[in-house]
C-alpha cells in the first residue's frame, strides 16, 4: 500500500510521497521491500496514488532490489480493500496475498505469521501488536485460539478493551479478497473484516513479536531513527562499521568525534573537529569544522557551516545551515531552505521548503505557508488547493485583503459559493479580508457561477469571487476570480493581487471605513429575465419536449426548474437537491448517474437527458436512443447541430472557435458548412476572449462548456441545455439523428513526468524535433508527425502538476495509441539531456 500523501509529515513530504521519505538513508518502502525479500516474498504489487512516479522511477521493475515489482494506479478512491481487489483483478491474482503498508517501520517475522495463518487454515489473518496507547489504531480482541472476537476501528477510551492493535498487515486467501466488491469503495477495517466476523468466516489475529511503528507524525519520524540507531529495530544499512559509525563509500570523516551510534552516507565530508552524536547524515552532505550535530537526521546534500549546532532536528535535502547557526530540538526544515549565519531557530518550529532565514535572526514560529504559494497564487483566474490545508481561513482572509487593496476602499465586490460547508468557511474568511480593506461585499451566498457573472453586469461591483469544491478532486477547493464585467480576472490584476499578498503591504481600513455586507434577494429574477429574452421561447414551448435532468446536487436545481416550467418542458429531475458532500463526483459515481439517466430516457421514451455539473457551467447529454455524449464527442455534436440550426434559420455564421486540443472532427464538420475554425488555448479565459472577436458565432469547449456570444461571453450549462432544445425545435431533428452523421476520430492521452526545472529544455527539444513539420503553436506544441496523414500530437505542460500531457488524434485508435506512447517516451528522452 504505497499511496499515502504523508500530510502529517509535512514539510518532509512536500515533494515526495510518504513511502519515499528516507529513513536511515533509504526510502521507508525500501526497508519494507527488504523485509519481504528476507521472508522470500518477491512478487510485489505496489498500489499507487500520490506522486506515483517517485516510486516507479526508484524501484523500476524491482530487479535491482531482488524482487519483481509491478504497479497499479488508483482510478478513483475505492478504499483500502477496494484498491487491493482492483489490483488482484488487474493482474489475475488467484492465490494467497500479504498486504503491508509501504510507509511503516517493522522487523516482524512474516514467515511466522504465515505459518500461523496456515496452521489455523484461516481465510484472513490480521497481524497484531501491542502498544501503550491504542486510541489511534484499530483495537482487536481475539479468542485463545487466535480467532478474532471483536474489532473496533479507532476506539474512544471507553472502547479500549485491549492494547492489541491492527498493524495494517494482512494475509488473505482468495476466498477472502474475492468478497471485496470490484470497483466499489470498500475498506478492510470498516467493511471486509466486520463481514468476515459476522459470518464467522475464518478471521484470525496473530500477535507478532518484534518492532512496529506507524510513522504518523514528525516526532514519530525522528524517534524512529533513534530506535534504529539504538538497535531496537533491525534494518539493513549500507557502509562499513568504524567505531561508533557506519561509514558510507567515499566519505571523509578523519578527525571527527563520533558518539553513540551514527550512520554516514556516501561521499559525506565532515571536517576535523566536528562532534556527531546519534545522527544520520545523508549522501553528499558537507559539514564544516567545529560543528556539533546531536540526535539529528540530515537528508542528502545538506550543507552545515562552521561552528553550527543542531539538536534533535530533521534537515531535508539541499538545505544550508549557515556558520554559527543554532537549530534547537524538534525543528523540521524542508528541502532547499537557507538558514543564515548566526541565525537561531527555537524549538518546535517547521520550515516549509525554500524558506530563507536571514543571518542573525531568531525564529520562534513556523513558516508553514505552503511552498506552492511561494511564487504564484493563480492558475489562469483561479486559486486552487487542498481544502483546509492549503486553502485555509487564514490564507483566504489574506487573499481577500490583497484583492481589497486592488479594488480600493469603498468599492463593492461580489462573493458567491456552492453548498459545500468548506466553501462557506472560505467565503466568510474571504469576506472578512475584503471588509478589513474597506471593501463592501455583496454576498450572493449559494449561487451558480453563471448567475454571479450576470450579477457583475450591473456595473456596481469592481470584482467578483466564486468559491467551490473542485468538481474533479473532492479534497480541493477553488477560488474563481471575475473582473468588474463578469469576465475572468486578467493576469495583470492577478499579479497585482500576488504582489500585495507576498509583500503583505496591503492597507487596512480605519475603524470607521471598514466594509459592509449585503445580501441581495432578486439576483435570480434578473438572470431569468435576460435568459428567456435570448431564446425562442415560442418554438420551444410548441415542441412539448419531455426531458430528464440530473442536477448533480448543485445550485442550478433551485433556479432552472422555474425556467423550464416557463418553456412548457416536461421534466424528470434527478439529484435535484443540495447535498454538499456529493458536489464532487468520482468516475464510478458519474458512470452510475449516466446509466440511470440512460435508463430513464429510453424507458420513458423521452426526447433527451442532460447532466449539469454542480457549478452549472458544463453539460453531458443522453440522446433519445440512450447514447451518452460528453467532452470531445459532445463538442462535435453541438458544433454540427448549431451550424445546421443557423443555416435553417437563415443566419449562417463565418467562424467558430475551439481549444487547440479539439479533435479534427471539428475541422471536418466546419468545412462542410464553409465555416472557418479558430483555435484557442485550453482555458475558459481563452474561450471568453475568442467569444468577443469579430464574426465568431460559437465557442465550444472539450469538457462540456459552450459559449453562445449572442447571449453571453461565458459558459452556462443551463443556457446550453436550453439552446440545444431550441435547435431541436427549430430543425425538427433529434440529437441521436445528428450523432449518426458525425465524423469519427480517435484520441489517446498519456502523461509524462516532467519537473518544472526540466520543462524548458523539454519544450525546446520538442520545438527542435518538430521543425519542418506542420505545427500549431497556440497552447503547447501541436504537430503532424506523419507526412501526408491528418494525425497530430499535442505536447502541452500541465499547469498545476509536474507533467507534460501527450494528446494524439488520428483516424484509428491504434495510430493514436502508438503516437501517444511514442511521444511520452520521447519526453523522457528529452528530459535525459537535463538529468
Amino acid at each position: 500500500m504505497a499511496g499515502g500523501f504523508g500530510t502529517r509529515l509535512r514539510p518532509l513530504t512536500m515533494s515526495i510521497p510518504k513511502p519515499m521519505v528516507p529513513l536511515m538513508n533509504k526510502p521507508m518502502m525500501e526497508h519494507i521491500v527488504n523485509l519481504l525479500k528476507e521472508h522470500d516474498i518477491r512478487d510485489l504489487t505496489s498500489l499507487l496514488f500520490f506522486q506515483p512516479d517517485a516510486i516507479t522511477s526508484y524501484f523500476g521493475d524491482g530487479s535491482a532490489f531482488g524482487v519483481h515489482m509491478r504497479y497499479t494506479r488508483a482510478e478513483a478512491d475505492y478504499g483500502t480493500a477496494g484498491s487491493v481487489r482492483n489490483a488482484t483483478e488487474q493482474y489475475g491474482i488467484k492465490e494467497r496475498i500479504i498486504i503491508i503498508s509501504g510507509d511503516v517501520l517493522t522487523d516482524f517475522n512474516l514467515s511466522e505469521a504465515i505459518a500461523f495463518h496456515e496452521k489455523k487454515k484461516a481465510k484472513a489473518t490480521i497481524v497484531l501488536t501491542r502498544v501503550k496507547n491504542p486510541l489511534q489504531y484499530g483495537v482487536v480482541i481475539t479468542e485463545e485460539d487466535g480467532r478474532v472476537a471483536r474489532f473496533l476501528e479507532k476506539p474512544s477510551w471507553g472502547e479500549v478493551f485491549s492494547d492489541t492493535i491492527n498493524t495494517g498487515i494482512y494475509i488473505l486467501e482468495p476466498e477472502a479478497f474475492e468478497r471485496i466488491p470490484y470497483r466499489r469503495e470498500h475498506d478492510f477495517s470498516k467493511d471486509l473484516f466486520p463481514l468476515l466476523l459476522d459470518e464467522n468466516a475464518g478471521l484470525y489475529g496473530y500477535v507478532a513479536s518484534g518492532y512496529w511503528r506507524d510513522i504518523g507524525n514528525l516526532i514519530e519520524y525522528h524517534e524512529a531513527h533513534l530506535d534504529a540507531l539504538s538497535g531496537r529495530v533491525q534494518l539493513h544499512t549500507d557502509g562499513q562499521e568504524r567505531g561508533n559509525a557506519m561509514i558510507g563509500d567515499g566519505a571523509e570523516v578523519e578527525g571527527v568525534e563520533f558518539y553513540g551510534q551514527n550512520v554516514i552516507g556516501k561521499n559525506v565530508k565532515i571536517a576535523p573537529g566536528c562532534r556527531v552524536l546519534n545522527s544520520v547524515i545523508g549522501t553528499g552532505t558537507t559539514i564544516a569544522s567545529g560543528a556539533m550535530i546531536e540526535d539529528t537526521v540530515m537528508w542528502d546534500h545538506v550543507t552545515i557551516g562552521e561552528l553550527a549546532y543542531t539538536n534533535h532536528s530533521v534537515i531535508c535535502s539541499n538545505s544550508t545551515i549557515g556558520a554559527e547557526a543554532k537549530i534547537h530540538e524538534h525543528v523540521f526544515i524542508g528541502e532547499r531552505c537557507q538558514v543564515g549565519e548566526k541565525a537561531e531557530i527555537m524549538p518546535n518550529v517547521k520550515l516549509w521548503p525554500q524558506k530563507q532565514i536571514e543571518s542573525g535572526s531568531i525564529l520562534h514560529t513556523s513558516l508553514v505557508l505552503e511552498d506552492r504559494w511561494s511564487k504564484a497564487l493563480f492558475t489562469n483566474s483561479r486559486i486552487s488547493g487542498a481544502s483546509n490545508i492549503e486553502i485555509t481561513p487564514e490564507f483566504t482572509a489574506k487573499v481577500g485583503a490583497s484583492l481589497g487593496a486592488l479594488v480600493g476602499m469603498g468599492q463593492y465586490a461580489v462573493v458567491s459559493r456552492d453548498s459545500d460547508p468548506g466553501s462557506r468557511v472560505i467565503a466568510r474568511a474571504l469576506t472578512s479580508g475584503l471588509m478589513s480593506a474597506g471593501v463592501n461585499v455583496r454576498d450572493l451566498e449559494q449561487t451558480p457561477i453563471p448567475l454571479t457573472r450576470h450579477d457583475l453586469l450591473n456595473g456596481r461591483q469592481a470584482a467578483g469571487i466564486h468559491i467551490r469544491k473542485n468538481p474533479y478532486e473532492k479534497r480541493r477547493s477553488d477560488l474563481i476570480f471575475f473582473d468588474s464585467d463578469g469576465k475572468d480576472l486578467t493576469s495583470t490584476k492577478g499579479k497585482t493581487i500576488e504582489r500585495y499578498f507576498f509583500g503583505e503591504d496591503f492597507p487596512r481600513a480605519p475603524f470607521d471605513k471598514v466594509g459592509t455586507i449585503e445580501f441581495p434577494v432578486r439576483t435570480g429574477e434578473a438572470y431569468r429575465k435576460n435568459f428567456l429574452k435570448s431564446v425562442n421561447t415560442e418554438i420551444i414551448s410548441k415542441a412539448k419536449f419531455r426531458i430528464a435532468i440530473d442536477y448533480a446536487f448543485g445550485i442550478t436545481s433551485t433556479i432552472f426548474p422555474n425556467i423550464l416550467g416557463t418553456l412548457g418542458v416536461e421534466v424528470v429531475s434527478l439529484n435535484a437537491y443540495l447535498e454538499p458532500t456529493r458536489l464532487t463526483r468520482a468516475k464510478e459515481e458519474f458512470k452510475r448517474s449516466t446509466e440511470q439517466l440512460k435508463s430513464i430516457v429510453t424507458s420513458l421514451n423521452y426526447d433527451v437527458g442532460f447532466i449539469l455539473d454542480s457549478g452549472g457551467e458544463r453539460i453531458s447529454v443522453v440522446d433519445e436512443n440512450g447514447e451518452f455524449h460528453h467532452n470531445q464527442n459532445l463538442l462535435t455534436l453541438v458544433t454540427k447541430f448549431f451550424l445546421e440550426s443557423r443555416v435553417r434559420e437563415g443566419k449562417p455564421i463565418k467562424k467558430i472557435a475551439v481549444p487547440i486540443s479539439a479533435s479534427n472532427e471539428i475541422e471536418t464538420v466546419a468545412k462542410s458548412y464553409g465555416v472557418e475554425v479558430t483555435y484557442t488555448k485550453n482555458s475558459h479565459a481563452a474561450m471568453m476572449v475568442a467569444s468577443n472577436k469579430a464574426n465568431i458565432g460559437f465557442v465550444g469547449g472539450t469538457r462540456g462548456g459552450f459559449i453562445f456570444p449572442d447571449y453571453f461571453f461565458a459558459v452556462d450549462g443551463m443556457y446550453s441545455t436550453t439552446k440545444l432544445l431550441e435547435m431541436m425545435a427549430r430543425t425538427g431533428i433529434k440529437i441521436g439523428e445528428i450523432a449518426k452523421d458525425l465524423p469519427h476520430r480517435h484520441q489517446a492521452r498519456r502523461q509524462a513526468f516532467c519537473p518544472p526545472d526540466q520543462l524548458g529544455t523539454v519544450m525546446r527539444k520538442a520545438m527542435e524535433h518538430t521543425k519542418g513539420m506542420d505545427r500549431t503553436l497556440v497552447d503547447g506544441i501541436r504537430f503532424s508527425p506523419i507526412a501526408g496523414n491528418s494525425a497530430w500530437v499535442l505536447v502541452i505542460p500541465e499547469k498545476e502538476r509536474p507533467y507534460c500531457e501527450i494528446l494524439a488524434d488520428a483516424d484509428s485508435q491504434e495510430t493514436a495509441d502508438v503516437l501517444a506512447e511514442e511521444y511520452s517516451a520521447q519526453v523522457y528522452e528529452w528530459r535525459k539531456s537535463v538529468i
